[in-house]
């Protein structure tokens, strides 16, 4: 009985496990100082301080875990209507090229090539609550 019961136990944690393999995702590592360096190109438009309103693009300030589109700025309808969240993935698609990750996006920004730069940046927001 005990051996049926382990398997039972056993089989439910791979059916949790294979149902969120998102949760499985690694994020990208990065090193949060050199992605303040590089953030300096993106605060031209975004701000990063809590309660601080945005400029051209939204406050950055808790957008890892928050979903797309979901602030006070005014989005495109393309950022609005996205059904994702802000994960470390998510924004590491964003970042490689914003057109691709959401066609109609307002970002005029061509994306950032090198994915250690985008690992650090990644970095430093997650640290910007």
């Amino acid at each position: 009985m005990l051996k049926h019961f382990m398997t039972l136990c056993a089989g439910a944690a791979f059916a949790v496990v294979a149902a969120t393999p998102a949760l499985l995702e690694a994020a990208p590592a990065g090193n949060p100082t050199k992605g303040a360096q590089v953030f300096a190109r993106c605060a031209i438009c975004h701000s990063n301080e809590p309660g601080k309103k945005g400029g051209v693009g939204p406050n950055l300030a808790g957008v890892v875990g928050r979903k797309a589109g979901s602030t006070t700025f005014i989005y495109s309808p393309a950022m609005k209507n996205a059904a994702f969240v802000w994960t470390p993935q998510a924004l590491d698609a964003f970042l490689t090229k914003p057109s691709a990750k959401v066609p109609g996006t307002k970002m005029a920004f061509p994306g950032l090539s090198n994915a250690s730069d985008r690992a650090d940046v990644i970095a430093y927001l997650a640290s910007k609550k």
